[in-house]
């Protein structure tokens, strides 16, 4: 379908290749999870460069919802975008949390689908914005198409305790996510493991790096079809 070329944080630059499946695996998601339908209008805010422009382009276009696009001065956070986004009628959007803590609670439209992804949330935000909108906590490497578990606040569920962390949720459709270690073994409750995710979006592999995909892209012991996992390094 598309490759991606990470920032590069860990090292040389890797251009993930990601399947037609884990597209449209993607596209199915953000329909029925974010409630996107032909009447919603989908804010286009990320750089191309980054694997948030395909979640947002796919949201927009592939549920025959209105993909709005405008300026870059108009999408800094802040009040500008808040009046853009009552403007346009906007439904959803898509921010790193860092962009919305500075956004004043209330600013933006009662109702209004807001997805947080690229860094931890913080109980704060949820606090502040899941009172009167939809608050999605977004999870997934680019290797595993952009998305592989979300979890939503909303309304009258209850705030969070302080210290409680944001959890990043549940798979997606079609995904898989395991906590394992060392030897692939399931862990215990409790105990510290890495985050494996299987199904659907993950990645072929990295382009003309076939030993790094040999060994961040592993066989799933728990599936009988010979499907593969990715390795997050999360833990």
């Amino acid at each position: 379908a598309y490759a991606m070329y990470t920032s590069g944080s860990t090292g040389r630059p890797k251009g993930v290749v990601v399947t037609h499946q884990g597209a449209g695996a993607m596209a199915r998601s953000q329909s029925e999870r974010l409630r996107v339908t032909p009447g919603s209008r989908v804010l286009h805010m990320a750089s191309v460069s980054f694997d948030a422009a395909f979640w947002e382009l796919c949201m927009g276009l592939l549920s025959g919802a209105c993909l709005e696009i405008d300026e870059r001065d108009a999408l800094h956070p802040g009040p500008a975008l808040a009046a853009l986004v009552r403007e346009r009628g906007i439904t959803h959007l898509t921010l790193p949390p860092a962009a919305l803590a500075v956004m004043p609670p209330g600013s933006l439209p009662t109702g209004t689908t807001i997805v947080l992804a690229g860094e931890a949330c913080t109980p704060a935000l949820v606090r502040s914005w899941a009172r009167d909108r939809f608050l999605v906590n977004a999870y997934g490497p680019t290797e595993t198409t952009v998305c592989a578990t979300m979890s939503a606040f909303q309304y009258a569920e209850g705030p969070l305790a302080p210290d409680r962390t944001v959890p990043i949720g549940v798979p997606v459709d079609g995904t898989r996510v395991h906590v394992l270690d060392d030897r692939l073994a399931p862990v215990p409750p409790g105990v510290v493991g890495e985050l494996y995710v299987s199904g659907a979006g993950v990645a072929r592999g990295y382009h003309g790096r076939a030993a790094l995909t040999a060994s961040r892209f592993v066989a799933d012991p728990f599936d009988r079809t010979g499907g593969r996992m990715y390795r997050t390094g999360d833990l």
